[in-house]
């Protein structure tokens, strides 16, 4: 890639990130009470623009650098605070946000990239048994300290390539047969969005074990 080359693309990001101070500027000075759906345009475009930015950053840095794409996708894993914990044949995989809606594929991108190498790294690093007939289970938690009407529909949200990730590391098939889905919605200090794994007989003593944990309590379908 030549210097040229280079130039115009980090010209084309910095415009963005002048797109994105702007946006962030009119967040900070709109009524979220007054004017929520306009707050709820402007943070939305803010978080893509975001995304799309650091989605474009790393591909100038792979066409224009030595770095490995498996190598830093491990770190950027890292630094997001993608955490994978296997505790009692149960698995724990922590992502840092909610998950996108559907067809936004810059933040589908910015998110599975990361967690299918740290879903790789950690196969590599620990003896991992495939779950054959297992449960999955999307805990999706919003911060209880903004409005409540964040909380989406789950048929609105992209679920398919997070368990296509999980399923390629740890599941046998992700097929209905094979792999049930469950959805619960929780409130929580920060947004982030939990995936738990067991085997199937397992699912019922821990949906009522994370009643008790939780003090709002699952609300799932």
């Amino acid at each position: 890639m030549t210097r040229s080359v280079i130039s115009q693309r980090i010209t084309s990001i910095l415009d963005d990130i002048q797109r994105l101070n702007s946006a962030l500027y009119a967040m900070n000075t709109t009524d979220i009470q007054r004017y929520p759906d306009n707050y709820e345009v402007l943070s939305t475009d803010a978080a893509l623009r975001a995304e799309t930015i650091t989605c474009r950053l790393r591909h100038l840095l792979y066409a224009s650098t030595n770095v490995k794409k498996s190598e830093y996708l491990t770190s950027a894993a890292a630094m997001q605070g993608i955490d994978i914990q296997q505790r009692g044949g149960i698995f724990e995989i922590t992502l840092p946000c909610l998950l996108p809606k559907r067809r936004q594929s810059q933040s589908t991108e910015y998110l599975i990239d990361p967690l299918t190498a740290a879903l790789e790294q950690y196969v590599k690093s620990h003896t991992v048994r495939r779950f054959r007939h297992c449960v999955v289970c999307f805990s999706h938690t919003y911060c209880r300290d903004l409005p409540e009407r964040r909380v989406r529909d789950y048929d609105n949200l992209e679920i398919k390539q997070y368990l296509d990730a999980v399923g390629a590391w740890l599941l046998t098939d992700d097929g209905g047969l094979l792999c049930d889905v469950y959805h619960t919605t929780e409130l929580g200090e920060t947004d982030c969005t939990r995936m738990f794994i067991m085997d199937t007989p397992r699912f019922p003593t821990w949906l009522a074990e994370r009643g008790v944990q939780l003090q709002d309590g699952p609300k799932g379908s």
